[in-house]
C-alpha cells in the first residue's frame, strides 16, 4: 500500500480541493479575479471560483476549486494517539471506588470571554453528547460546572476549595489565538497557586485546538473536536488512578481514604 497520498476530488490521484475565504472586496470581476490569483499563490492549479458572495458592502466570501501540488507522507505524520484503554461508565466507576476509595472532583468552565458552552456541556452534563451521557452521569465522579466567562483567578479559587482531581476548560472563541493566550494564563495561575503534587489535571478542549500542543500550554491534555465524555472520563481515570500517577490518589492514600 502506497505511503503517499494526493487529495482526491474527480478520480484517483488528481489533486482537487476545495478552499474558502472571505476578502475585504466588495464583490465584482475584481475581487474574483483576486481569489483566484491568490488561491494560484497558495499553490493551486486551475484554480476556478465557483462561489463568491457578498457579505455587506466591502466583503466577499469565496469558494475554489483547483488541483494542490503536494503530496504527503502518511510517515511524516504525527498525532496524538489515544494512549489509554476506552472505559465504560461502569468500569469508570468501579476503578474510582475500588483504587481512590472517593468520589473524583471534575471542575469544567469556560474561561474568559467565552460564552459558548456547548463544547464543555457536551462533556460534563448528563444528555452528553450524540447519545453518549456526559460525566454527571457517572456515579463515583462529582462534577462541578461553572458554566462559561470564568475568571480564571475564580476557577483556580474553585478548584482549591473542592479540592478537584481534575480542572476541564473549553475554549471555542479563537479570535486573536484568545483560546490559547487563556489556556496559557490559567496554566501560570495554577503554578503559582499550587505546588506540583498538590495541583489537578489540566485538561483543555475545543475544536481550534493542537492535541499536539499540551507541553507548550502548559497542560496536561488537549482534546480537539470529535472528543466524547468516554474519551475524557477514561483519559482521567488512567492518569489519576490506574496506574497511581495522580497527585490526588496518592493524596488519598496518605489520608486512609483508598480501600484498595
Amino acid at each position: 500500500m502506497s505511503r503517499i497520498v494526493r487529495p482526491y476530488g474527480d478520480t484517483t490521484g488528481d489533486g482537487m480541493v476545495q478552499v474558502s475565504f472571505t476578502l475585504p472586496l466588495a464583490h465584482d470581476k475584481r475581487a474574483e479575479g483576486a481569489a483566484a490569483q491568490l488561491a494560484a499563490k497558495m499553490g493551486l492549479d486551475n484554480a476556478i471560483v465557483v462561489h463568491a458572495k457578498a457579505i455587506g458592502a466591502e466583503h466577499t466570501f469565496f469558494i475554489v476549486y483547483g488541483a494542490a501540488r503536494h503530496l504527503v507522507d502518511l510517515d511524516r505524520v504525527e498525532v496524538v494517539e489515544r494512549d489509554y484503554p476506552l472505559l465504560s461508565p461502569k468500569a469508570v466507576d468501579d476503578l474510582v471506588k475500588e483504587r481512590l476509595g472517593r468520589e473524583l472532583c471534575i471542575v469544567g468552565a469556560c474561561i474568559g470571554t467565552d460564552a459558548h458552552t456547548v463544547g464543555i456541556d457536551a462533556i460534563l452534563n448528563i444528555k452528553g453528547v450524540a447519545g453518549e451521557k456526559g460525566l454527571e452521569y457517572y456515579r463515583e465522579l462529582r462534577v462541578i460546572n461553572l458554566g462559561a466567562q470564568v475568571a480564571v483567578p475564580d476557577l483556580v479559587n474553585r478548584a482549591i476549595d473542592e479540592t478537584a482531581d481534575a480542572v476541564l476548560v473549553s475554549q471555542v472563541v479563537t479570535q486573536r489565538d484568545a483560546h490559547l493566550h487563556n489556556t496559557r494564563e490559567m496554566a501560570a495561575a495554577f503554578r503559582e497557586a499550587l505546588p506540583p503534587d498538590k495541583r489537578p489535571l489540566l485538561v483543555v478542549g475545543g475544536p481550534r485546538f493542537d492535541e499536539r500542543a499540551a507541553a507548550e500550554l502548559g497542560v496536561d491534555r488537549v482534546f480537539s473536536r470529535g472528543t466524547t465524555p468516554g474519551d475524557v472520563a477514561s483519559y482521567l481515570v488512567h492518569r489519576l488512578i490506574a496506574h497511581d500517577t495522580g497527585r490526588p490518589a496518592a493524596d488519598a492514600q496518605q489520608r486512609g481514604e483508598t480501600t484498595a
